[in-house]
């Protein structure tokens, strides 16, 4: 099947990445940006919001007059958009959605097409608080109160497979056990790829380039039809917006060349993907994790740090592994961390220290790829400052396995993880009770869903045997 060319927004385009106030406006009159979208993020960390015909709402953008709502539902459903019944108390009134034109860049997978990040507001004309944007920003502006700055970069593991052949049933096409892997087992860091792999890595790769999102590196991963997409170190919510745009491109470029990406944690028995976030805190433009007179080890700050990290982190793991699927990544010499450890450079550790000198830095190895990037850099920032300002001791680092260890376990489960979540006064003390409240809502209804329904996998192990 042959693949769709590269719209001509990504190639020879005179608009790339950002786009200041003039040039969205010379390049909606040249013609070049025929659409706008104005997109909000929703609770799932996914683009949602509406298409405008450019001329009709550029001026509006530029002076500020350009007003847009969309239903509350937006922050407040799961994976399906399904509403819980909790949530429907206030009967789901419009939320304003403040286009903010400095986030304006061209989204060269969608042709002739920029677009607009929006902020939720509440009644007061504030950020909404229970938005994840705004519950990261919040994190970082206390930090900021105590003269730290938290950068990040994100290391995101998916899985493509061949999209399903037309003529396969429904049913059969809806689930990814019938899905084939672009790529074969024991393929980590190999360079010979499949041709139509190695053309979707690089009309993506070309088309973030387009949106300036900039790649730092691309490999394939060890599992069958694994890759992983590595992006340059830098500010924390650039960094978000950054994955967010990331997943809707690859996911856009994959049915282009009739295939299928997921950012499911665990798409199969076999296979774990994670969103490792590296992060190091800076003060006066200098980091500070690295110790001054041995800078191959941390600095009493940065033991604080990788304390807070270790004890926070468990009651807030619902931010980092949001769904029932996620916990299923969380297996025993998998590359995914079992136990709360740290160690340096130690890959089956929670936390892991890497870098040398002025660039060491912790890796968190717990997200899975089907995190929120603004909840788990969230819920990171918060664990950071919540060490230092306990002066908190971290555990001796682990030098060996730590699946063998006797650290405290993660969650089994997303019930297991709940139930922590709810019960804590440190997540609420971090967050507050509206936060904390909020999502813990997200993730009951998550486990209400699964409660409610038959697996296709029940029924094959339960039809004749049980």
């Amino acid at each position: 099947m042959a693949t769709a060319p590269i719209p001509a927004a990504g190639r020879g385009a005179r608009f790339r990445g950002r786009l200041t106030p003039m040039q969205l406006r010379e390049a909606v009159e040249s013609g070049e940006v025929r659409r706008v979208r104005i997109a909000t993020i929703d609770l799932q960390g996914r683009l949602r919001g509406k298409t405008f015909p450019a001329g009709g709402v550029v001026d509006r953008l530029l002076d500020g007059t350009m007003h847009m709502e969309g239903c509350g539902y937006l922050l407040a459903t799961d994976l399906g958009m399904t509403l819980a019944d909790s949530w429907w108390r206030d009967g789901y009134p419009d939320v304003p959605l403040a286009p903010d034109v400095r986030s304006a860049r061209m989204v060269p997978w969608v042709p002739h097409t920029a677009l607009v990040l929006a902020d939720p507001l509440d009644t007061t004309g504030q950020r909404l608080p229970l938005a994840a944007g705004t519950v990261l920003r919040e994190q970082l502006a206390v930090l900021a109160d105590a003269g730290l700055e938290i950068r990040v970069g994100l290391e995101s593991e998916f899985v493509v497979y061949h999209a399903p052949d037309e003529d396969q049933a429904p049913q059969q096409a809806a689930g990814a056990r019938t899905r084939r892997p672009v790529t074969g087992p024991g393929r980590d860091y190999a360079f010979d790829m499949p041709e139509k792999v190695a053309q979707y890595l690089a009309r993506l790769t070309s088309a973030l380039s387009g949106a300036g999102l900039p790649v730092e590196a691309v490999k394939l991963e060890g599992a069958p039809g694994q890759l992983e997409i590595t992006f340059p170190y830098g500010d924390a919510l650039e960094a978000c917006e950054q994955h967010v745009l990331f997943k809707e491109a690859t996911r856009a470029f994959a049915a282009r060349h009739h295939m299928a990406a997921t950012f499911m944690a665990a798409p199969d028995d076999s296979t774990g993907s994670g969103l490792h976030l590296h992060l190091s805190l800076w003060r006066d433009g200098e980091p500070v994790l690295a110790h001054p007179g041995r800078p191959e080890e941390l600095s009493p700050l940065g033991e604080h740090v990788v304390a807070g990290l270790l004890g926070a982190l468990p009651n807030l793991m619902p931010l980092l592994a949001p769904y029932v699927n996620s916990y299923k990544r969380y297996r025993r010499y998998s590359f995914a961390p079992t136990r709360f450890t740290w160690g340096r450079d130690n890959r089956s550790c929670a936390l892991r220290v890497v870098g040398h000198g002025p660039s060491l830095h912790l890796e968190v190895r717990l997200p899975g790829a089907d995190a929120n990037p603004y909840l788990l850099v969230a819920a990171a920032a918060a664990a950071c400052r919540w060490g230092i300002a306990e002066h908190l001791t971290p555990p001796a680092p682990v030098s060996g396995d730590a699946y063998r260890t006797s650290a405290p376990l993660v969650p089994l489960s997303l019930g297991e993880a709940l139930d922590v979540f709810e019960q804590s006064a440190l997540a609420v003390e971090l967050f507050g009770e509206r936060v904390i409240a909020h999502y813990a809502l997200a993730a009951d209804a998550e486990l209400r869903f699964h409660e409610q329904h038959v697996s296709d996998l029940e029924v094959a192990r339960g039809f004749d045997q049980a």
